[in-house]
């Protein structure tokens, strides 16, 4: 796996994605900063059911899947490249 830096060289968690907007995981730290994310919102989404009233779907799910959200987000832009919209390769690249 290719090692990133930033230019302060720094290693990164995170590397902007070829194509869109946003990153993916380049290193360890990144993989398992995404990993427990993914096992988080699991374990929050099935903490509600079929009878679980609207209050208790925003509290045991929808405000923990904010919170995990931009917590995710905040690490991935301290740790990453800084997004922007491409669509492949650029030439200066």
């Amino acid at each position: 796996m290719e090692t990133s830096k930033i230019d302060g060289g720094k290693k990164l968690w995170f590397k902007r994605r070829l194509f869109g907007w946003g990153w993916c995981p380049c290193s360890w730290q990144g993989w398992v900063v995404t990993l427990g994310y993914v096992v988080l919102v699991a374990f929050f989404a099935f903490t509600i059911d079929e009878n679980s009233s609207d209050k208790e779907v925003v509290f045991t799910f929808l405000l923990p899947l904010v919170f995990l959200t931009l917590t995710l987000l905040r690490i991935a832009y301290k740790t990453g490249e800084k997004p922007r919209w491409q669509w492949g390769k650029r030439r200066e690249d």
